[in-house]
């Protein structure tokens, strides 16, 4: 199963890398940029989880001990499901498995539009990054691209078919670690 995902990984990011590059002038993101993943819920499915863990075996061993006692600190410290927290993966500004984040993780900074009609702005565009220049009064003056890159879309889409893959069920990711 992960192997298919692993292609089917292959293909997405083929073509949200061409929606990153013909966003270029709005995208502020580059190495070291970590607000995303500063304060957040980060959702992942079953299968995103999979192969965040196969990533996160391949780590050495100090570093496994940080997420670890990231992932403790956060689960101590979160008084409710419904708040925003730091990704425990995230060490020194970088993500300890970018090879294996998640979907989510992978359209961060692309603002989008909804099946409903909606925008989807990145958060980073409140701290006059990503779309800020191209933002008024919280509202996109230049097209957001035009597919809907929620997580639910994006595992019940078409791409996912094509691999008939199975995602399973959906959390937070630090709610996928027992207390």
């Amino acid at each position: 199963m992960l192997k298919t995902y692993e292609k089917f990984l292959k293909e997405f990011d083929n073509r949200i890398g061409g929606y990153f590059k013909a966003q270029k002038d709005n995208i502020m993101c580059k190495e070291g940029c970590s607000g995303c993943c500063e304060i957040g819920d980060y959702p992942f499915t079953q299968l995103e989880m999979m192969y965040l863990m196969q990533g996160f075996k391949t780590l050495p061993p100090m570093v496994q001990r940080q997420v670890r006692s990231n992932l403790m600190q956060v689960k101590q410290n979160r008084v409710s499901v419904h708040l925003f927290y730091k990704c425990p993966f995230l060490i020194n500004n970088r993500c300890s498995v970018y090879k294996y984040r998640g979907l989510t993780c992978r359209t961060f900074g692309l603002a989008y539009l909804r099946d409903d009609g909606t925008v989807r702005l990145p958060e980073c565009v409140n701290d006059g990054l990503c779309y800020s220049k191209v933002t008024k009064d919280g509202i996109l003056c230049t097209e957001p691209v035009k597919e809907d890159l929620s997580l639910l879309n994006i595992t019940d889409g078409d791409l996912a078919k094509k691999y008939k893959l199975e995602f399973g069920p959906s959390r937070s990711l630090v709610d996928w670690f027992p207390n």
